[in-house]
C-alpha cells in the first residue's frame, strides 16, 4: 500500500481536472476505431480504459510505480479491456523510445517524460512530439502556476518537474513544433476537490489501520500534500492541453 495508491484509488482522474473535460477533448481529435494512443502515466488506468471505450482507441498505458501498476492491472481487467489496454511498467523515455509513433498521446501530471530528470516544458514536449505521427495528438495535462509562486513553494513542488504559467506552456508548445488547438485551466472547485481527495482518504485509511508498517509514510505524505495545497492554493491550477503535431 502507498499514498498514492490510496490518494487515487478513491479519485475517477489523478489528476485535478475532470473526466468530461478529458473526454472533450479526445472528442475534438475525431480519432476513433483503429487508431493508438499512450496514456503516459497512466496511475489507475481510468483515463486510459474510457477513451478506449468511448472512442474504439487502442491504448497503451505506461505506468513506472508499481504498486500503481497494480491497481491500474486490476481496474482494466475489472473492465475487461485487457484487449483494447495493455500495460507496461516501465519508464516513459524507454517506453517510447522503442514504440512507434501514435495518433494520440494522453499525459496527465506525468514525471520526466524526457528521461532527463527535471526536463523544462519545451524539452518534454518536443520529446512526446517525436512520438506523434505527422496529424496526432498530444493531450497535456499538469500544474500551471497562477501567480508567480513563493521561492519555497516553487521549490518544494518543482522537485520532479519544472512548471510555468497559460503562457509558458503555450509558448513552450509552439517552440517544441506543435500546434496549440485548446487549452484550459480547471475550475478552482475541480482542483479543491482533488486537493481534499488526495490526502482525506490516505488519513483515513491510515485512521482504520495505525499499526500498518506503510502507516507512518502514508501520515507523512498526508501531511506534506495538504500543506503543499493549502500554501500554493492562490498558485497553482491544472492545465489542460490539446495539441497537434502538423501533418
Amino acid at each position: 500500500m502507498s499514498f498514492q495508491r490510496i490518494a487515487y484509488e478513491v479519485r475517477e482522474v489523478c489528476n485535478g481536472v475532470e473526466l468530461a473535460a478529458i473526454e472533450a477533448a479526445v472528442a475534438r481529435t475525431g480519432l476513433g476505431a483503429g487508431a493508438v494512443a499512450i496514456d503516459i502515466g497512466t496511475g489507475n488506468a481510468t483515463v486510459a480504459i474510457r477513451i478506449a471505450q468511448r472512442f474504439g482507441l487502442t491504448v497503451r498505458a505506461v505506468e513506472l510505480d508499481p504498486v500503481m501498476a497494480d491497481l491500474a492491472r486490476s481496474r482494466i481487467e475489472a473492465a475487461d479491456m485487457g484487449d483494447r489496454v495493455s500495460l507496461t511498467v516501465a519508464r516513459a523515455a524507454e517506453m517510447l523510445a522503442r514504440t512507434e509513433p501514435v495518433d494520440l498521446i494522453t499525459a496527465l501530471g506525468t514525471t520526466d517524460v524526457s528521461g532527463e530528470g527535471r526536463p523544462t516544458p519545451e524539452a518534454g514536449f518536443i520529446t512526446l512530439r517525436r512520438s506523434l505521427k505527422p496529424g496526432g495528438w498530444l493531450l497535456w495535462g499538469d500544474v500551471v502556476w497562477l501567480a508567480d509562486p513563493p521561492a519555497p513553494l516553487r521549490q518544494i513542488t518543482e522537485v520532479t518537474n519544472l512548471y510555468t504559467d497559460d503562457d509558458g506552456w503555450r509558448a513552450a508548445a509552439a517552440a517544441a513544433g506543435l500546434e496549440v488547438v485548446a487549452g484550459r485551466i480547471s475550475p478552482q472547485e475541480v482542483y479543491d476537490a482533488y486537493a481534499r481527495d488526495s490526502v482525506a482518504a490516505p488519513r483515513a485509511w491510515v485512521e482504520a489501520h495505525p499499526e500498518a508498517p506503510e502507516a507512518g509514510s502514508i501520515r507523512f505524505n498526508a501531511d506534506r500534500v495538504q500543506a503543499i495545497m493549502e500554501f500554493g492554493r492562490d498558485y497553482i491550477g491544472f492545465g489542460l492541453y490539446l495539441l497537434r503535431n502538423p501533418d
